[in-house]
């Protein structure tokens, strides 16, 4: 028999988790708090159409069918002192309304690395359904946007364009950096001078050949329709009146087709240290962070956490410092990247952040819904020059890169040659250079190149020049049908980067990259 003694409970001193970075200051401040007298205990607040058998195996048509946007909770979140800082305190939203919408997922994820979740013990390691959150915080973002745009349209009468504008590569980083931060700029200026709008500097027709952003902008119920995109704004017109003023994010120099606009450039954002600035620049704020879209998130921590508590605002920031990062793996991560994805990570839905990374990754390399064009205007860059007598000398070259072989390619439509000769007439380019990167079966990596110039007599000048610089570009033929006289195929027979392709490209047009 036991003793009394043995009966007795065990007592220790309860164990207590604690934030002790201040990172996590901003989401558990005491003027801010979750009522929680107000949250619905029936199921009133639910919607009848929603069918709870549907939980038991696998989402069944009739709740696909008849699933409406209706709120599930309604959090109300306030502050402790909001009347005796009204005065002072943000322009936050105090009643938040989150709206869920189920729908069935158009497309299949069989190649996706995705992490085992509860759900995949239903529905498979590609779930059939996809539920998207929508909240006022977005509608807001949307609607300044839209107002923005209006603005523009307008002229923006009576106001400086403050134009926010990021580098021209157009990754989900920069992206995402722009709408985030010009929003923010929006939420804490105050003045009444400044029109403050985000410029997305790629053309709107290069949009469909970034995946991973349409997929994004979706996800996070972004109103692409009310983007403003470089080729839709003359920002010359502004400077030429004295009423630009540009931000660059990430960057210390302007794009070089938008070099006739430096002097406009008056503030500086998140850029590396040791990199050349203007020297007319005051307000200049270096990159500390991997990633720019952590040192916004942090902003919009100090000043308005709520904010960042919708799924769509964490989802836009969280993807840009993932890859950004590598996921949270490159050696120039730091730790302040790591404890605002952490910050973030509702953002990153059932998979988490890895499921999320794998998700942009796929994206970024899925060329199944795009068209040659569209797969060739990914990765494109342009050389310009003047036209004189030699062969050598021409208006437009441009560069291609691809993440598949040029025979892949080839099976990706039924006339490559007719296709990519409508890219080179829409691009005005009098020879196209199409560099290929992809790993073979055996897991080995190989280039090829693919040559399209308007002529034969062009497309034998800039072969002769690549066979002078054969120790640094060796070319080996392949022979594929269909191909025109204007175009051939090669295997680069080494190793080599496409940087050395660019090099070679400047120095057989002999001008500078524009």
């Amino acid at each position: 028999m036991k003793s009394d003694g043995a009966l007795k409970p065990n007592h220790q001193e309860p164990y207590i988790r604690t934030r002790e970075n201040p990172f996590f200051d901003g989401l558990i401040s005491k003027d801010t708090k979750m009522d929680i007298d107000h949250l619905p205990v029936d199921n009133s607040e639910i919607s009848e159409d929603f069918n709870f058998e549907s939980f038991e195996h696998s989402p069944t048509e009739e709740w696909l069918n008849t699933s409406k946007t209706t709120p599930f909770i309604q959090l109300d979140i306030q502050s402790n002192n909001e009347e005796e800082n009204s005065d002072s305190s943000p322009a936050i939203l105090q009643h938040m309304e989150k709206i869920y919408t189920v729908t069935r997922r158009k497309e299949k994820l069989p190649n996706v690395l995705l992490p085992l979740s509860a759900a995949s013990y239903y529905n498979g390691v590609s779930p059939e359904i996809e539920i998207v959150e929508s909240c006022e915080n977005v509608d807001m973002l949307n609607a300044y946007l839209k107002a923005r745009k209006d603005d523009v349209s307008a002229g923006v009468p009576g106001k400086f364009l403050y134009a926010v504008l990021g580098t021209d590569d157009a990754d989900v980083g920069t992206v995402a950096s722009t709408i985030m931060y010009s929003f923010y700029l929006n939420l804490t200026s105050k003045s009444d001078q400044l029109c403050i709008v985000p410029i997305i500097n790629i053309n709107r027709a290069n949009l469909g050949s970034h995946v991973e952003l349409k997929w994004l902008f979706d996800s996070c119920q972004i109103d692409q329709s009310s983007l403003i995109f470089a080729d839709e704004i003359d920002m010359s017109y502004y400077d030429l009146f004295g009423s630009l003023k540009i931000l660059l994010l990430k960057s210390s120099r302007i794009a070089n087709n938008q070099e006739k606009l430096k002097q406009a450039v008056v503030e500086i954002f998140h850029y590396k240290k040791g990199e050349t600035i203007y020297p007319w620049v005051k307000n200049v704020t270096t990159g500390e962070e991997s990633s720019c879209c952590t040192a916004i998130a942090e902003k919009f921590v100090t000043y308005s956490p709520e904010i960042l508590t919708s799924k769509s605002f964490s989802k836009l920031l969280l993807s840009g410092i993932l890859l950004d990062t590598g996921n949270l793996r490159d050696p120039g991560c730091t730790s302040k990247d790591k404890y605002i994805a952490s910050l973030l990570i509702n953002g990153a839905g059932r998979y988490g952040c890895n499921g999320l990374y794998q998700l942009l990754r796929y994206k970024m390399h899925d060329l199944s819904s795009l068209h040659v064009g569209d797969i060739l205007r990914k990765d494109f860059k342009k050389w310009k020059g003047q036209e004189n007598t030699d062969s050598r000398s021409m208006s437009q070259i441009g560069m291609s890169c691809i993440g598949i072989s040029i025979g892949q390619l080839l099976s990706h439509t039924d006339n490559l040659a007719q296709e990519i000769t409508c890219f080179q007439s829409a691009e005005k380019l009098r020879a196209l250079i199409i560099i290929s990167g992809y790993f073979n079966k055996e897991k080995n990596f190989k280039r090829e190149i693919l040559v399209s110039t308007e002529s034969v007599k062009l497309l034998e000048s800039l072969l002769f020049f690549f066979d002078f610089n054969a120790s640094r570009l060796p070319l080996k033929i392949l022979h594929f049908p269909g191909l025109k006289n204007e175009m051939k195929a090669y295997e680069i027979d080494k190793i080599t980067s496409r940087k050395i392709v660019e090099h070679l490209i400047e120095e057989f047009v002999g001008i500078p990259k524009a």
